[in-house]
Order: C-alpha cells, then structure tokens, then sequence
C-alpha cells in the first residue's frame, strides 16, 4: 500500500515481489497482493533460494519498463522516498540515483561495518557513495543488463555505473526501524564476500 501511494500518480508501473524460497508465509500473503492487485502486482516465487543479487536480476529481466526501483521487503525502505528519487533522475538525467541512509535504524556494530567497507569501496573503485548498500535505488535498466552478472552485484551498482561512465547521484532517504524478518547477513561472512567482489569489480571495470 506505502508502495501505490507514494507512484500513483505516475501512469505506468508494475511492482515485482520476489519471494527467494521463504519458509514462512511470506508466499500465501504475497498471492493475496496480485490477487487485490492483478493488473499492478506480478509475484516471483523461487523454488529455491538464489539470493539478493540473483533475485534483482530475475526480476529486472521480467520488468516491462526500463527505469527500475527498488528496495528491501523488511520495511527499513520509506517508499514515500520514490517519488523524491524518480525525480531527480529524470530531471538530471541520470542513469543511477541512491538513497543515503545517514540516520540509519541499525545496530552499532552494523553501521560501523558499513562505514568501513563503503570507505574502502571509494578509495578503490571511487564511486562516491557513502552508502552504497542501501537498498532504495532507481536506475535504467538498458545499463544494468550490460553488466555481467555476479553474486554480489547488488553491492555495486554504483561503482559500476560510474565506473562505465554513468551519470549518477546519492540522496538522503529516510530508513527505519526493521519490520520484518531478519538479517541473513554475518560480519565476517559479508567481510570474506566483500573483498572477493570488490577485486571482482575493480578487474571488470
């Protein structure tokens, strides 16, 4: 509902949850949104799990349109937010815009964790971002299926638009409190991953 609120002035969308193989009910109360919303809603439900990045690029390759949203389904993303972004990249041209999440609703050692890693990041791919994980982006969709496709590549996107010559830009969005779920992400594990993309990236720039 925050999500039809924040576009529906806008005349064309659709709006693709993906399930990545949840245990829980998320499926039986995502089926209920494309019933209420057929012609807006379009549900895509992995058998098995795939993972954040193999999910976004599932879902932008069935996308009808090329300018592409996104954000978390834990509720942390402000959809109010949208609008705010979409008009930015249309009016500056741009082919990414981010949101900066400066007040974050984390824990300590969470945002500490970021901070380091999104400081590395810039120093070696210099993508001027300061918050390049968050999740709340619009971007064009004819660059991002250019890129070769990686597990990690969700981390990225701004240092690969800018690092092919893309024009882009970073907002401060607003970010709250977790809703629903829970982070499958470990420190150490996010730290191992981290490193291999990043030499991933910086070669495929």
């Amino acid at each position: 509902d925050e999500i039809i609120n924040s576009i529906k002035s806008y005349k064309s969308y659709q709006i693709l949850l993906i399930n990545d193989a949840s245990l829980d009910k998320t499926i039986d109360h995502l089926n209920k949104l494309e019933n209420n919303y057929p012609d807006i809603v379009k549900i895509i439900n992995n058998k098995i799990n795939i993972g954040q990045s193999y999910s976004l690029i599932k879902g932008i390759s069935l996308s009808k349109y090329d300018t592409i949203v996104t954000l978390d389904g834990d509720g942390q993303n402000n959809p109010a937010d949208i609008p705010k972004l979409l008009k930015e990249y249309i009016e500056g041209s741009y082919f990414l815009v981010g949101g900066l999440r400066l007040k974050r609703k984390d824990s300590n050692i969470k945002k500490l964790s970021s901070k380091l890693a999104n400081r590395i990041i810039n120093i070696i791919l210099k993508d001027d971002c300061v918050d390049t994980g968050c999740s709340l982006k619009v971007f064009s969709k004819k660059v991002f299926i250019k890129f070769p496709e990686f597990n990690g590549i969700h981390r990225f996107l701004p240092a690969l638009y800018r690092g092919f010559g893309y024009r882009t830009k970073f907002i401060e969005v607003d970010h709250r409190h977790r809703a629903f779920g829970k982070s499958k992400y470990g420190t150490i594990d996010r730290l191992i991953k981290g490193v291999i993309d990043l030499i991933r990236v910086y070669l495929i720039i």
